[in-house]
Order: structure tokens, then sequence, then C-alpha cells
């Protein structure tokens, strides 16, 4: 089964759940890590807030975004969509019955549709199918609120923001903190959208270059699970922006980039994470950021296996590595990692053992939905 890219791995770490959760609390191993053999290109390893801070308010909102800078996070990722008039706003699908209350108006009822979304068959409202104005009069609920209960109280608060507003955002709390903020723009569905004549790449460049912040200030990542628009941005912009780095995304290794799938290209993220496939990677990209899993795996039980081969592929090729995702909940745990309670039950401590894990194997930053346990998890570990 294909789903679109972060529901695959809210999928994964759910299904490591079932399989290895023996239903009651097991105490949590302390692994050490091996000789440090990889040491990260980065002089510092940059915590990503996950769709803001999205453990705690629901994600892609002005206040998940604020939350995460306040926690600590070098960076803010706006997951990008295009509306029916062009404007980019943050949400982590273009289908959004899950994220917003689309579903309770009456007069958006009629917008309700079946799609093909890279090749998976959706149901729901989609962002294409409305102006922004119109998006501007719903307001944001949690995603997955079995998991995370408490930000409900939140739920129909805040608005969906374009990215305007989330550049804004970041340019004023770099302000407030002392520190230049930077974002980790995704495009997402980069075929789908130029399918239906809703291209991401040129809207991206100019909302970048609109604001002097983004234009010559803060560091932008551009990131793209699809391969030909990275290329594409690469080709746009040339040396021009030396502020903005294009990271390769990776889901697991036998998936392929939609764009492949289309092309008929045999190729999987498996080759790409292959010394080649990074030194071709490396031709038009920055960074990659894979799967957790694909730098260390866990085995049938839940415990962490040796690192692979990808960070040390990923530094001779000179492309930093920032992995996803990180999260501190029991549902995203492995089983030696749980603690005593239900699936929403937070395990910080397991959390932090857990990044800085990656941290040994050499990674250059990370996404995480709790930048306040990433930050920890950063500033405690010794190397």
């Amino acid at each position: 089964m294909q789903l679109p890219s972060s529901l695959r791995s809210f999928a994964a770490a759910c299904s490591l759940t079932l399989v290895a959760c023996g239903g009651g609390s097991t105490p949590m191993p302390n692994p050490e890590p091996g000789p440090d053999t990889t040491p990260p290109l980065a002089e510092k390893v940059l915590v990503v807030g996950h769709r803001g801070a999205s453990a705690l308010r629901p994600e892609h909102t002005l206040a998940s975004y604020t939350k995460a800078v306040e926690d600590g996070a070098d960076i803010i990722e706006p997951d990008l969509v295009s509306t029916k008039d062009g404007f980019l706003v943050a949400r982590h699908e273009n289908e959004i019955s899950g994220t917003t209350n689309v579903s309770t108006k009456a007069e958006f009822a009629d917008r309700k549709k079946t799609k093909v979304i890279d090749g998976v068959s959706l149901e729901g409202w989609f962002t294409e199918d409305f102006t922004l104005e119109e998006l501007k009069t719903l307001r944001a609920r949690e995603r997955i609120p079995q998991i995370r209960p408490g930000n409900t109280q939140y739920n129909d608060q805040f608005e969906i923001p374009t990215l305007a507003e989330v550049i804004a955002l970041a340019k004023k709390l770099s302000a407030s903190s002392g520190r230049t903020i930077a974002i980790y723009p995704e495009t997402k569905h980069p075929t789908y959208f130029q399918s239906i004549g809703l291209p991401l790449e040129d809207k991206l460049i100019a909302a970048l270059k609109a604001d002097d912040f983004t234009k010559t200030t803060a560091t932008v990542y551009i990131q793209s699970f699809e391969v030909a628009n990275l290329k594409e941005f690469h080709t746009k912009l040339g040396t021009t922006q030396p502020n903005w780095k294009l990271v390769q995304l990776m889901e697991e290794a036998a998936r392929k980039p939609y764009d492949f799938v289309k092309a008929g290209d045999a190729r999987t993220y498996a080759d790409l994470m292959t010394e080649a496939g990074m030194k071709e990677i490396a031709t038009y990209a920055n960074a990659v950021g894979p799967y957790k899993r694909s730098i260390i795996d866990v085995d049938a039980g839940g415990t962490f296996q040796a690192p692979s081969a990808l960070v040390r592929n990923a530094h001779a090729a000179k492309l930093l590595v920032h992995p996803y995702t990180f999260r501190p909940e029991n549902s995203f745990m492995t089983a030696p990692y749980k603690v005593e309670g239900t699936d929403s039950t937070r395990a910080d401590a397991s959390a932090v053992k857990e990044i800085q894990l990656y941290l040994a194997a050499g990674i250059d930053g990370f996404f995480t939905d709790d930048p306040a346990v990433g930050r920890q998890a950063v500033d405690t570990y010794k190397r």
C-alpha cells in the first residue's frame, strides 16, 4: 500500500509499535554507541521543529511554530501545498479533512471529492479546490487526537497560515529570540500540483525572494521527496542564493520517488542511499533527509541495530544528513523504549536516548515533533 509520504512514516512507526509492543512497560536499555567514526559535517547539530512543535500544538499553525522556537528549535518546517488561486499554504497534505474543521462547514459540503494523489485514492477536501480567502475561514485541528489528546484543546482556534505569514513569523521570532531562525519548506506532491496547473516551484522562489529575511539573511532548506523538482530548483537558482540549500528527502529504502514512478524509472530510495547515489544527489542538492530507520534500523523486538552506511556515504559526498521524525510518545517508541502507560503517554527520556543514538551515528540535524526534547538531547550529548 502506497500512502502519502508523511502518512507512510506515521504508519511505519505505528506498525513498529504493534509488532514490538509486549503490553507492559519494559526497562529501557542504556545502549552505548560504538566508536564515533562518522562525525557530523555541520559545526552545529540542528534541531528542526517538524511542522512546528506538533507534539504540543496542532501542526502547521503559527502557534506551533512559535512554540517550537520558544522550546529551542533552530529551524521551523512548513509543508507547502497550493490553493486554487495559487497561494502557498502550510498543511501536512492537500487533503485537509483531518487537520481542519472543513467537514463541519455546510457551505463547503459539495467540495468533498475523491482524488488520486501520488497513486493513492483519497476522499476528502483538497486545498486546490479552495481560494485563500475560503481557506482562511477554516480553523486547524489536531491530526492524531488519539495520540495527542492534549492538543485538542486548541482545536478550531488557529488559521491556516500562508508561506508569507510563516516567513514573517520566523523574522519576528529571530528578533525576539536573538537567534536567526531558519525555515525548511517542503514542496508536497510536486508532480501532482504540476499536473493540475498549480506548480509549486516558481511560487516558492518568488515568496522567498519577496522578503529580505529569506532572500539574504536566514538559511532556507528546500526539501522534496521527489527528484525532478529539486533538479529544477538547482537549475533555476544556480549560485544566486548561497543561503538556500536543497534537500533530497528519502522514504523507506524499498519505495520510489513519485516522479520516478511516473517516469518508469526503476530506481528506489535504496539506490539513492548508496555511495554512487549520494554522489549523484550531490550534483543538485546539499543535504539528504532520510527516514531514520534507514540510518539505524531495529530488529523484530525493537532493539536498535548497528548504523548503516548511509551517513558515511552522504558525508563522503559532502551532503548533510537530517533524518526524520523523532517523536516523544509511546506510540512511536520501539518496545524496549516504551514506558508504563498508553500510546499517548510521553516517554521523554526514551526520546532523548533515541536521538542520541543518531547523534552518535554522525547526523547533522534532525526533525522532531518536540523541539524541547530535541534540544535536551543535543545539549546533554557528549560525543
